[in-house]
């Protein structure tokens, strides 16, 4: 046989060493170059007879010409000129093998492998025969699309692989009954055996052998010849005279079809983002890469995407594909209008018709009944748009009025806290966000500015006039204190004003003093920080603000807890800005377990009800008891009653914290307490004095 390479014109008369020092700047200028028509790079050979050869496959003086495993020798000396896979060196062919079919599209290869055959007419003599085809160093694998098949009397047909893993398949094949000696039925049956591998192979060791099980069986003389081969499915009609003669391989002078599967690219597909190595399979755009499916050898193949046809392995290699001339391939009925677009294409119905060009399901859209209901629909829908915009309108106007009526031009003006949209707030107001109601309102946990905040969403009728509640917010607004909870902002553009506040993580001191679920270990250090930074929060309201404010409703559900257990006041929201000529309130607040007495028969509210309030706080404290208004509020009448008799009040201490040490301390909280209680609201204490002999009895707790 005579091969021949193919070169390009301009190269035919260098001389040797001018060519080898040339051939660099060739092939990179080829790898580069634009592909033709056929996918082929130029200056290298893209037909061999009948067959194309597209790139990776070629035919050329070098790699720029193919892809490394892929070199093509076409051989000329044929009448029409036959291809030849090189393979790769190292590779273990028997011989190059002819090329019948190149599908890049499917990375597949479509050659002629031999046949492992033999005859033997000796009875006494077992024998095999074998081929060996080992792909594991080029890039192709046997695919699975490919059949085992095994003919002759007695035969056992072995296919051995050891890549990607150790497996041997084989079948047997016996003659039963009496076929017609000149022929069969086309199906393998007595006397022939198939088997259908799963496994993609990368080198096979194909073999044939008799077995003497019987060395009196005189079917060996009757039937000598025994064949093994790899083939494509479908493709072997079976004889049964295949056995007695060397009609198979009279049929296959050549070999028989085998599939083989290609992997183009070394290694696995790119990740996404990543930058593609130089040598990069897949460089056409419009194109997709998939990774092999055999894993000891990891390779991949490209595609072009859907919609788009070439070759993936050239620049520009996949082009849109104009789907709109091609109308026996991509259907457009005549009541369509084909529209080609970027990978792929479109076929709406014409005017006035409804359906799908490309399946000539085009119909009318409207008949007179149709229309007339249509029309019926569209004023209906008009209707529902302009009443849609006339409601919009008024609750813009609504928003506004609220605004203004809610004194957001006083908080404009001082611009002090941020002013935030009813949409904005709106994501936050459900159900599945609300953490805590109560007589004032209901409380949302939500993010706003990518922070955890708490929004405030009071009851109707429940907050102040205008210019109070513009007032309020701003004195809030300047309340910046460590134990205070901070008022981030508010949304005027609703009825009831609603307050945004920071977001405290652990809750409130009401669920760890009493909720049974989330009761925790709490030795008296905590309680009596709590209670410290607590009245020196409410210290501060009192006295240290620019204008006097007081709380109206201290109790343990509005000390909140942060991460570190320290506490923050909330919830004075609903405290009036008291003038000091001015000091009652319109109405009752509050919650009645803490209310101050005093407060309650003459509706006065000063800072002493504020101390009355802490000092049934300090009583939950020591006792871990809830004051129960209903309940006569037993738990400050008990002390109350020690404190009058003169009797320790060791028996309502909370058992967790009454030990020995701690008593006297105890005991000094309690009379704390009492002194708080005191119906004579000149008797009480200050809160600036509670908070420094809270202060004083925590050091010498630490002490």
């Amino acid at each position: 046989m005579q091969y021949r390479t193919m070169t390009t014109p301009s190269l035919q008369f260098l001389s040797q060493q001018q060519l080898l020092l040339l051939l660099p700047a060739v092939i990179l200028l080829v790898v580069a170059a634009v592909a033709d028509a056929q996918g082929q790079l130029p200056g290298c050979g893209h037909k061999c007879g009948n067959i194309d050869i597209p790139f990776p496959f070629g035919i050329g003086i070098g790699p720029g010409c193919f892809g490394d495993g892929f070199e093509v020798l076409c051989n000329d000396s044929y009448h029409t000129p036959r291809a030849f896979l090189r393979g790769t060196n190292g590779s273990y062919f028997p011989s190059p093998y002819e090329l019948l079919s190149i599908a890049v599209e499917k990375g597949e290869a479509r050659v002629l492998a031999p046949i492992a055959s033999r005859c033997n007419t000796d009875i006494n003599v077992s024998f095999s025969a074998g081929m060996y085809m080992d792909l594991v160093v080029t890039p192709f694998t046997v695919s699975v699309s490919n059949v085992l098949i095994g003919v002759g009397a007695t035969a056992v047909t072995m296919m051995q692989y050891t890549v990607p893993a150790e497996r041997i398949f084989s079948c047997l094949a016996y003659d039963f009954g009496s076929v017609r000696e000149e022929g069969g039925n086309g199906n393998c049956t007595a006397g022939c055996c198939e088997f259908s591998p799963s496994t993609l192979t990368k080198d096979v060791r194909l073999s044939v052998r008799y077995i003497a099980e019987d060395q009196t069986n005189m079917m060996w003389s009757t039937f000598p010849c025994a064949y093994g081969m790899l083939v494509e499915k479908s493709w072997y009609e079976y004889y049964r005279r295949d056995m007695f003669r060397y009609t198979l391989l009279n049929r296959t002078t050549q070999g028989v079809p085998l599939t083989l599967n290609f992997a183009a690219g070394k290694g696995s597909c790119l990740a996404k983002g990543q930058v593609p190595p130089p040598e990069y399979a897949c460089i056409s755009g419009n194109s997709s890469c998939a990774n092999a499916t055999y894993s000891d050898t990891p390779g991949y193949m490209c595609k072009c995407l859907d919609g788009y046809a070439g070759n993936p392995y050239v620049a520009n290699g996949c082009q849109d594909i104009v789907e709109c001339e091609q109308p026996e391939v991509y259907p457009c009925s005549n009541e369509g209008t084909c529209k080609n677009k970027l990978g792929g294409y479109d076929c709406p119905c014409k005017f006035g018709m409804k359906g799908d060009g490309k399946t000539g399901t085009c119909t009318p859209v409207f008949t007179p009944a149709a229309k007339a209901t249509v029309g019926a629909i569209a004023g209906v829908l008009l209707l529902v748009i302009i009443s849609f915009l006339v409601i919009l309108r008024k609750e813009k106007k609504k928003a506004k009025e609220f605004y203004r009526k809610n004194g957001g031009p006083t908080l404009e003006k001082a611009n002090v806290i941020k002013l935030f949209r009813k949409d904005e707030l709106k994501p936050i107001l459900k159900k599945s966000n609300l953490i805590g109601k109560g007589c004032f309102g209901e409380v949302y946990k939500g993010i706003l500015d990518n922070k955890l905040v708490a929004v405030k969403k009071p009851i109707n009728g429940s907050v102040l006039e205008s210019d109070q509640f513009a007032n309020e917010v701003i004195i809030q607004s300047q309340v910046i204190h460590k134990n205070i909870v901070r008022l981030i902002g508010c949304c005027l553009e609703v009825d009831a004003p609603m307050l945004v506040y920071e977001f405290i993580s652990q809750g409130s001191l009401h669920d760890i003093l009493h909720n049974s679920n989330n009761k925790v270990a709490f030795n008296l250090d905590a309680r009596l920080s709590i209670a410290t930074h607590s009245a020196d929060g409410l210290a501060y309201m009192h006295s240290k603000t620019n204008n006097r404010i007081l709380h109206g409703d201290v109790k343990p559900a509005n000390i909140l807890l942060d991460d570190n257990f320290i506490p923050k006041i909330s919830d004075f929201g609903i405290s009036r800005l008291i003038a000091s000529d001015k000091e009652h309130s319109a109405s009752i607040i509050g919650d009645m377990n803490y209310m101050d007495p005093v407060y309650l028969q003459e509706g006065l509210l000063t800072e002493k009800s504020d101390v009355y309030s802490f000092g049934v706080v300090i009583l939950e404290l020591i006792s871990r008891e809830r004051a129960i208004h209903s309940d006569n509020n037993k738990l400050v009448k008990n002390f109350l009653e020690a404190h009058m008799k003169q009797k320790k009040a060791t028996e309502f201490f909370d058992k967790e914290i009454a030990i020995t040490k701690d008593l006297e301390i105890l005991e000094s909280l309690a009379s704390m307490a009492v002194e708080c209680l005191s119906l004579d609201v000149d008797q009480r204490p200050t809160m600036m004095e509670v908070a420094e002999r809270l202060l004083i009895l925590s050091r010498s707790c630490k002490l």
